[in-house]
């Protein structure tokens, strides 16, 4: 690290080896630089995209700073930042370089250096921003942000100024996985008033789709998944039938509840069979995203002429179709209203229990763990 600049000691949560747990060391983070943003974290979501990193289903470099789902206060600017000043609070969400034809289109989401920005293991220099208390650089920049740490490096563009009468602590999550699952029912499907909806998992994701199908009017929205307890809840945040796929044929369940099969539907387990199954409940036209992530090379199987027969589209989704700046406000306000009640989801756990979040979130325990981080000062 360059130590011309003036470092702020931290405590990150390092992942040194595939698999291994997360250890919490003390480190140095450089100060911002041009459109760069200091943030303090008080809390960061913990993701499923975070442990299939950690196992190396994504080839980011060892050793890392992971988390991407920070919220916190901002604590100083870079010299070319416009729109933020210390003291602002905020909400971090994925990276995007801001000039390629997909940007410039308003597909920040698709990003033609999408995967360098947010799994690179560094900022598009190649530089680090973390080192540890010998000196050694850790790869960060995940997500353009790496918040599994008291302080994180962002962008002026991937951060996201809130109100701050909104409660803070539980905000990270919208900038990843709960803007996933209710942008892909909002943004990219465009599921309307009256339609079929199914959500395949009752994750973080797949409950955060219900609750936008709810809030936009979709008047059948089925939830399938294996875990009782998860379906329990999605029935309280707005599903109109739920189906343990370990209790009964989903396919059949589902074509029989709507009497054919949905007009839409969201994959958010990463399994290439249930992905197969999916389809198979669409209806006529109908339209399937996939926001589950498995290991990269997974294939599916599905009848090509289940799909051309009947008009069926899949169709890939990355962080909802969101513009953030947009969307992650628009939530805030539904949950405000009552109507998009995310927080229900949430399990806090102090930072220095983020094993337990992990082992608690892997077995389906928890929802959507959130590692407090620090206070919000009064």
């Amino acid at each position: 690290m360059n130590q011309t600049f003036r470092c702020t000691e931290i405590t990150a949560a390092v992942t040194r080896a595939q698999g291994a747990p997360f250890t919490l060391e003390k480190g140095r983070i450089r100060a911002p630089e041009g459109t760069e943003v200091l943030v303090r974290i008080v809390a960061t979501g913990l993701c499923h995209t975070d442990l299939i990193v950690r196992d190396q289903y994504y080839p980011v470099p060892l050793p890392a700073v992971l988390g991407h789902e920070g919220a916190g206060i901002v604590e100083a600017v870079g010299p070319n930042v416009t729109t933020l000043q210390p003291g602002d609070h905020v909400v971090l969400t994925f990276g995007s370089c801001g000039h390629c034809d997909l940007c410039a289109q308003g597909h920040v989401c698709y990003c033609q250096n999408f995967f360098g920005l947010n799994f690179g293991g560094a900022d598009k220099d190649g530089k680090t921003a973390i080192e540890d208390m010998d000196g050694k650089p850790l790869h960060d920049h995940f997500f353009a942000q790496s918040s599994f740490a008291t302080y994180a490096i962002a962008t002026e563009g991937n951060t996201v100024k809130v109100p701050k009468d909104a409660p803070l602590e539980i905000l990270g999550p919208l900038g990843c996985g709960i803007q996933t699952g209710a942008g892909a029912v909002m943004n990219s499907l465009k599921v309307g008033p009256g339609t079929a909806f199914a959500s395949f998992g009752a994750g973080a994701v797949g409950l955060s789709a219900v609750m936008a199908a709810k809030a936009v009017g979709a008047t059948t929205i089925i939830a399938v998944d294996v875990v009782a307890s998860r379906l329990e809840l999605a029935k309280e945040l707005g599903a109109t039938h739920v189906v343990n796929s370990r209790e009964q044929d989903m396919v059949e369940a589902v074509r029989k509840i709507t009497g054919g099969g949905v007009d839409f539907a969201l994959e958010t387990t990463g399994r290439a069979e249930v992905l197969a199954q999916a389809v198979e409940c669409l209806g006529s036209l109908g339209t399937i995203g996939v926001v589950g992530a498995p290991k990269l090379g997974t294939k599916a199987e599905f009848d090509i002429n289940n799909l051309l027969l009947l008009g069926r589209s899949i169709r890939g989704i990355v962080e909802g179709d969101s513009v953030p700046q947009i969307f992650i406000p628009q939530l805030i306000e539904l949950n405000r209203q009552g109507r998009f009640p995310f927080d229900k989801l949430i399990k806090f756990y102090p930072f220095d229990k983020i094993n337990e979040a992990v082992k608690d979130s892997e077995s389906g325990v928890t929802l959507k763990a959130v590692l407090k981080i620090a206070d919000i000062p009064a």
